[in-house]
């Protein structure tokens, strides 16, 4: 018998037909309190976005839950806390800050931030602006198939 952990019954739960969304977020709170990322992520999602009934939006709390996972490198939360960077939501406003993040993300594997970094680059967007730069990182981004 395959034991499952707190954030893949979670995940389960949620993907099922009939999804208990309330079971579902007592063991992502669980996975979470035991320092599984992923459901600190997912939480954060949550947060993000509103999970009715059961999670209201709130931009601060995935925010603070957000930047938990950034600091364990979780590349979906690097990209998302510097989407949040960049839009302020939740946060105060920084697109100094969004390119700081999207760099460590794509660094990270997530090939949308890499998209990103070169964007940023190319219109000088919290950093100087650098064609040469750009086109390093948007033919990076391009050659994993990134839409622009």
């Amino acid at each position: 018998m395959v034991v499952l952990s707190d954030y893949d019954a979670a995940l389960r739960e949620a993907q099922r037909k009939r999804s208990n969304f309330s079971k579902a977020h007592v063991l992502l709170l669980r996975a979470h309190r035991n320092g599984d990322v992923r459901a600190t992520y997912a939480l954060a999602t949550w947060h993000l976005f509103g999970r009715d009934p059961v999670v209201e939006k709130d931009l601060d709390k995935a925010v603070s839950l957000l930047k938990q996972a950034a600091n364990a490198n979780h590349p979906d939360a690097l990209h998302d806390l510097a989407v949040c960077y960049a839009k302020g939501a939740g946060i105060k406003q920084s697109e100094k800050r969004a390119v700081q993040y999207y760099l460590r993300a794509a660094v990270h594997g997530d090939k949308q931030s890499a998209y990103e970094v070169g964007r940023c680059y190319w219109h000088g967007l919290g950093v100087t602006r650098d064609r040469n730069v750009a086109r390093v990182w948007l033919d990076y981004a391009e050659k994993f198939d990134i839409k622009k």
